[in-house]
Parts: structure tokens; sequence; C-alpha cells
């Protein structure tokens, strides 16, 4: 299994802390010196520098969300200045002010280092062509890893976002190895080959490398059986850098974190407190590496757990697992807290529901109101109506039994459901809540 920089990704665990603690401490001294709100809250918090004295420290530093980098937009947070900075992003700002971030030329080193880990470590190499889903845009997805499978000497195909069947085309004349979008938009590809007929065994395409958006296992294993390719996990997020965070190896037990640019946390979402080991929580992230927008903190609301043992794949950093759960993702029905994710892995168990759906959330009469619509193959829709009620009824009363809740079920046929080429909408929640 091919390793990118062997020198980090195999460092031993006592190293990699110490190189970790000199990082943080040289983290917390460059934004001290030039970012007024961190020396502020510092300030607040009676914490100098000079007392990071372990890595257990990193629990005096304030933490950082959301509202702080919108609060500072755009660049109240830029600990260097404006002629330094070569590159720019942004999220997608559709709830309100955009998330800005900036690099340095050292910070996109940086960046595509860690995507070229991501990369080989889902068994990309120079021989490989890999073809770009993501759009090339403010959005940090399509550019981060393209210049991570640059780095790896691997042959670019930036298609961008959209234009199915021009990506398919590109697949055939280009020999595409490896392709790299959101998981939705990987089945949804994988439809629309179906459709005009592509026989997906007899293309050279053999890994997916899948981020932007939170998938199961079962979807997992419905990408590589129609698709006939390794499926690997990825994951990052435009506040801390974007993709490159941490990547599945071939293995797939879990994304391996470049602990050397990142210090990461697992806490109580409540609480703030840190979890016991093989406790799940949510995901604190501290830059090591950052120049331009280094973040303390950074509370990201993923929920995963992390382990240190080792991997067959001979890597010696943490793994996380696949984030399935956001705490903002949450719904309150009745009372009940429902995960989306939940809904997800009960549907994909039931035999000939496809992985397309749409929770919709209503408030009728005072009451909250739950909907299901699920896509399911053809042979369901049967001329026997009594097969169809029977069918609905066993899927509702499979998500009782895990989520509590009854729900109205609503079967449709396929390709009713909107697709979309960038992360997928499951949940359309219609109640005015404020």
């Amino acid at each position: 299994m091919p390793i990118f920089n062997p020198e980090y990704e195999t460092m031993s665990r006592e190293a990699l802390a110490e190189l970790q603690l000199r990082r943080l401490q040289s983290t917390i001294a460059w934004v001290y010196e030039r970012v007024d709100y961190y020396r502020d809250k510092l300030d607040e918090a009676g914490v100098k520098p000079r007392h990071i004295k372990s890595l257990d420290d990193v629990r005096h530093l304030p933490f950082t969300d959301k509202d702080v980098l919108r609060d500072t937009y755009p660049f109240g947070l830029f600990a260097v200045p404006l002629e330094q900075v070569v590159r720019l992003h942004s999220s997608s700002g559709t709830t309100g002010t955009p998330i800005v971030v900036g690099y340095t030329k050292g910070d996109l080193n940086t960046w595509s280092e860690c995507t070229a880990r991501v990369a080989s470590a889902a068994g990309v190499s120079s021989h490989d062509r890999v073809q770009i889903g993501f759009g090339y845009t403010m959005f940090t997805g399509g550019f981060g890893l393209h210049y991570g499978v640059e780095k790896i000497g691997a042959t670019v195909i930036p298609a961008g976002a959209g234009n199915t069947e021009r990506h398919i085309q590109m697949m055939r004349t280009f020999g595409t190895t490896a392709f790299v979008s959101t998981p939705s938009y990987a089945l949804y590809l994988a439809e629309v080959g179906e459709g005009m007929g592509v026989d997906w065994s007899t293309l050279p395409l053999r890994v997916g490398l899948f981020g932007g958006e939170p998938s199961g296992e079962r979807m997992r294993a419905e990408i590589e059986a129609r698709l006939h390719i390794l499926a690997t996990d990825n994951y990052g997020l435009t506040e801390v850098m974007g993709p490159g965070v941490s990547g599945e190896c071939e293995c797939q037990c879990g994304l391996h974190i470049a602990e050397d640019h990142f210090l990461c946390e697992v806490v109580n979402p409540i609480t703030s407190e840190p979890v016991g080991p093989g406790e799940e929580g949510e995901l604190i992230i501290t830059t090591l590496t950052k120049e331009a927008i280094p973040v303390l903190r950074y509370r990201t609301r993923d929920l995963t757990m992390i382990t240190t043992e080792p991997c067959e794949c001979g890597r010696t950093s943490a793994r996380m697992t696949k984030v399935r759960q956001r705490t903002d993702d949450m719904l309150i029905i009745r009372g009940v807290n429902v995960f989306p994710s939940q809904i997800e892995d009960v549907l994909l168990q039931i035999e000939h529901v496809q992985p397309h759906y749409l929770i919709v959330v209503d408030r009728k009469k005072s009451l909250d109101d739950l909907e299901v619509k699920i896509e399911v193959s053809e042979e369901i829709f049967s001329d026997e109506m009594r097969d169809m009620v029977a069918f609905t009824k066993q899927v509702a009363d499979k998500l009782h039994s895990v989520v509590g809740l009854h729900a109205k079920v609503t079967l449709v046929e396929p390709g009713s459901i909107e697709r979309t080429v960038g992360k997928a909408q499951h949940v359309m929640d219609k109640r005015d809540l404020g």
C-alpha cells in the first residue's frame, strides 16, 4: 500500500506528540501576536503562549465556532497581510454570511501535501487518471483534491460539477481510473450510465474518493457494486483547510488524520468535556501549521470517534470514524431527537428501496408531521394494491422501531426525487420554528 510521506505518516506516537506540542506552541504565539480576536480571548482566559507546556493544555484555549468566522468577516481572523494571501476560498453562504478563508503559498503547499496523502492512501499513484467531479468555485473540494493529485504525479481531468453524460463520455475517452465527488453524485453517475447502456465493469475506473457529505456503509456497498470500484471516504472542512484533514486507506477501517497538521480532540457536545476512549463526541480541530488563518479549537459540529490502534496499512496516525451525524443536523420531532442518518440506515436495509429519499417535516394543527418519501424499484409497483400497502407498512414499522416515531411513508418511482451535483439534500423542514 503506497504511503506518500512515510516520515510523518509512520512516526512513532511519542515523536508525533513532541512535534504536535512544538507546533501548537508556535501557533499560539503566532495568533497571540497577530490576531486581535485571539489575543483578547486568550487574555480573558488568562492564558499566555508561555503557559502551553503540554498537549493537554489545549483545553485552556478558547473554542472557535462558525459564528466567530462570520462575525469577523471577511478578514478579521487573518494572521498575515493580504499581500501574503495568494488564494481565497469561502463557504456557500446560503444560510447567512459566508465563511472566508485565505492561504499563503506555504498553506497551499501544506494543503497539497495533505490531499496527496489522502489520494495516495486510497491507492492513487502516478499511473492514474483522476477525474474531478467537484465544482471549481469558491468551494474548496475541487481545487483541494486537484493539487494533491498533481503532487502525486497522476493525471488530473478537471471535469467539474454537473453534465453527467459528459463525465461518462470523458471516462470512456480518457480511460479515467479514479473519480472524485460526493457519494450521492457517484450513485447518480451510476444511474445515468446504466440508462445510457454503460457496462461499468468494462471501464478502467477502479477507485472513488468521496467526501463533502455523510454516507453510510450501505451506500458505499451500493457504489462499489454498481460502479465496480473501491470507494473511499475523505474528510475536511473549509474552516480549517478544506479536504485533506483525514482520509481512508485501502483497508477502509477509519480515516487517517494528518496529525502533524491538525490537533484533534473529541468532546461531549453538551458539556465540552473530553469523552472517554472509544466514545463518540464532537470533533474539535486546532490547526498546527496554518499561516494565513490559524484556528484554535474549532467546533466542527461533526460527531465521530478516534482510535490510535495500529492499522494494517502501516500508518501510525490516529483514525476517525466516518462522520454520519452533526449536532446541528439533529431534528426534534414531537420531542424525539432524530438524525437523518438513522432513517437512512433503516431504509437501506430494506430490499427494493433505492438510495434516494427525502425526509419532510411539517407542522399541522400544532403537531409535527413526519413524511419519508422513498424511491423503490419498479417491481414494487404491482397490480395488487395490497402488496404496496403491505410494503409501505413494513417500512413504516421498521422506522418506528428504530426512530420511535410514526412516519407517513410515500413510495415514489425511480428518478422521482431530485438529484443534485453537489451535496445531497435529504431533509425538507417546512416548520416555522421561529
